[in-house]
């Protein structure tokens, strides 16, 4: 994993990028940086165990639906001012790939709002695009699929295999290549393993 590439290549496609050494160091930024608005978060492992909702909930209207079940909550996290996700993969050459069943997920990183977070582990960086690719689907996928008791192939042998099955939970691949238009992103790396 080359940090000095990505970030460079990160930089030249038009994404911010912050670095950190630790997950308390991004959490302090982060709240730094956010106060006094809405926050939509994206179902994250990253985002769940670096504790920054509790965090963020201190200064701002939070809305995640791991934290609160509403049924609309997931439509308040996509209308907010700020939007913090993670990556399934990042690829050295600055692709970030995100998978994601429902959508909400990816929707919140390309439209509505004033900017977005993208918050990762420096473990999800890989050598090129393949590899960030076989990363997410056959990695960050299939942990994800083991959350959920769906009995599909992957949790039983730990490999993708674009099953058709009606649990299927990873239904969607987003690259980004560059922020959307009109929407400030940036990438918040973390010098850890962290998320799937």
């Amino acid at each position: 994993m080359d940090l000095e590439k990505t970030v460079s290549n990160l930089k030249s496609r038009g994404f911010g990028v912050s670095c950190f050494l630790t997950a308390e160091e991004a959490v302090d930024y982060l709240s730094g940086q956010i106060s006094g608005v809405s926050v939509g978060i994206g179902g994250s492992k990253t985002v769940d165990q670096i504790g920054l909702y509790d965090r963020l909930c201190e200064n701002n209207e939070v809305f995640w639906h791991w934290k609160n079940s509403a049924p609309d909550t997931r439509q308040k996290a996509n209308a907010a001012d700020i939007y913090i996700s993670s990556a399934n993969a990042i690829s050295e050459d600055g692709e970030i790939l995100n998978i994601d069943g429902m959508g909400n997920r990816l929707a919140g990183q390309i439209w509505g709002h004033k900017k977005v977070y993208i918050v990762s582990g420096t473990n999800k960086i890989c050598p090129d695009f393949e590899s960030a690719l076989f990363r997410a689907r056959n990695i960050a996928a299939v942990e994800n699929c083991k959350r959920f008791a769906n009995n599909q192939p992957c949790q039983i042998d730990g490999k993708c295999h674009d099953c058709r099955v009606p649990s299927r939970v990873c239904r969607a691949l987003l690259v980004l290549w560059e922020p959307m238009m009109g929407m400030e992103t940036e990438i918040v790396l973390i010098d850890q393993e962290l998320g799937m």
